[in-house]
């Protein structure tokens, strides 16, 4: 079921620093790793044209670079995302399921009493899976991450830097520093400017017209909601400052011709459909890739997962591949190679009580580039995980919620999503199975499982489902044979 791409070697970025030989010429260091991670960003860009925003550092790496645009989070929530970009393994398989503590701080400074924390103890990476960081320090890189790692244990982050700053600053100290000791680095630049709560149009001052945005078909056409996605757009365009900083730090750095640059949004924003759904709001994320030599300037409709980056990154640095991963190096992609394509089909999860087993919800999703299916257990009681800020106004500035429910005469539809996010509240009904076919339903508005003229797709995708969580040996779910209410072809 997983689908492996035989790797390229690129013997010129591949190889350590070696003094010339009898005249030859020296062999390039191997690349450094810019890892740039925005928070709670879906895929909106001007580079995609997205009405109201403008992204203009984010748009110059787009062209510079191979963008993915069928690129997809393992897990739609901070900690989770993490995990799995950093493991090349889903969360049931990693440890990690819903977000963790953030401990940013070496595992020498992690105290008693927060080693004895329960999520320390039990929503954590598994001891005996590797990690990137952890691979790249037994190869001598020189790491730094900013703003937050909360992802467990930190014994499996060995960075060297733990900066709570992220900006331009932070980029040119911690290059010089890998510099003066002499080693390739690995930068983990985690921006946090676009997760709520977003800039208060109310209090200041921002370039996004609510006028020119344009609302998803989830979202009631509102003046407050067209102000919170405003408002969200303007988070990104923060955000897209703070890169750009990072960027020009690199430039005048002089390391930017041998630097491989990873740009990524960790989940979508928190909306309904959004971050802890499985909807295409919250899996598809903005995905960039520059590596040297490989084919940039170009873009791909390769189907990606995060799964896939700590295997990608290992096989353009020549290092030794993961001993286990349920992703696949994109380097073919990016060197444009004959025939290399992503992923046959994208899997994502969400575990809805935290750390297995337990007997919350469990959903799961298959997406095969155009049609997506949805499958959940334990729908009884109906509780979801809801977050804090895809809710709350007080403390996260959260407007689309109150509206939606203020709204909800007029817009049934999206009342009805909302009361499917948060059914513990709105006493919404959530399905056991919900099949869309994103080429006319980007929206996910209309849910074609009764269908008949779609049966054929559903018990494809749903057989194929359920040989992944055979094979990924999935603890929380027992598909049935036949679709749940479907009756068998």
């Amino acid at each position: 079921m997983e689908k492996r791409l035989a790797p390229l070697l690129f013997l010129a970025t591949a190889s350590v620093f070696l003094p010339a030989l009898f005249g030859a010429a020296p062999v390039p260091a191997r690349p450094n790793v810019l890892f740039i991670l925005t928070e709670d960003q879906g895929a909106q860009l001007s580079f995609l044209g997205t009405p109201g925003l403008q992204t203009p550092h984010m748009d110059s790496l787009a062209r510079t670079g191979v963008y993915f645009d069928q690129a997809f989070v393992a897990y739609p929530v901070c900690s989770a995302s993490k995990a799995a970009i950093y493991t090349g393994l889903h969360n049931h398989t990693n440890g990690i399921l819903n977000n963790t503590i953030n401990l940013l701080k070496p595992a020498s400074q992690v105290t008693a009493a927060e080693r004895n924390h329960v999520l320390y103890r039990t929503n954590r990476i598994h001891d005996a899976l590797p990690t990137l960081v952890e691979r790249l320090h037994a190869a001598g890189y020189y790491q730094g991450v900013t703003s937050k790692l909360h992802v467990l244990p930190n014994e499996k982050f060995p960075y060297d830097e733990f900066s709570r700053p992220t900006n331009g600053a932070t980029v040119a100290g911690f290059i010089s520093r890998a510099k003066h000791a002499g080693k390739p680095w690995h930068l983990f630049y985690n921006i946090g400017a676009s997760h709520r709560p977003y800039p208060n149009s109310d209090k200041v001052k921002i370039r996004v017209n609510p006028a020119d945005v344009s609302l998803p078909a989830y979202l009631p056409d509102t003046p407050v909601i067209r102000q919170d996605w405003a408002e969200y757009l303007a988070a990104i365009e923060r955000t897209d400052a703070i890169l750009g900083e990072g960027l020009a730090a690199l430039r005048d750095s002089g390391e930017e011709a041998n630097t491989i640059i990873v740009f990524l949004g960790d989940h979508g924003p928190t909306f309904q459909h959004g971050k802890m759904t499985l909807y295409d709001l919250g899996l598809r994320t903005p995905l960039i890739i520059r590596a040297p030599g490989a084919k940039n300037g170009t873009r791909t409709t390769a189907l990606a997962s995060t799964l896939d980056l700590t295997p990608t990154l290992l096989d353009l640095l020549g290092l030794p591949p993961l001993p286990r991963t349920h992703g696949v190096s994109l380097q073919p992609v990016l060197f444009a190679a004959p025939n290399a394509q992503g992923h046959d089909l994208i899997f994502a999860q969400i575990s809805d009580r935290g750390p297995l087993p337990n007997d919350g919800m469990q959903e799961r999703s298959v997406y095969d580039g155009r049609w997506k299916l949805i499958y959940r257990e334990k729908l009884t009681p109906a509780w979801r995980q809801v977050q804090a800020d895809s809710k709350f106004w007080p403390q996260w500035g959260n407007r689309s919620y109150d509206e939606t429910v203020k709204h909800q005469g007029q817009f049934p539809e999206q009342f009805r999503i909302l009361a499917e996010m948060d059914p513990q509240s709105l006493a919404g009904k959530v399905p056991p199975l919900e099949l869309y076919d994103l080429r006319s339903d980007p929206h996910e508005m209309k849910n074609l499982v009764g269908a008949p003229q779609h049966r054929l797709e559903l018990q494809r995708l749903y057989a194929a489902l359920r040989q992944w969580a055979k094979v990924t040996a999935d603890p929380a779910i027992a598909p049935p044979a036949n679709p749940p209410g479907i009756a068998p072809l």
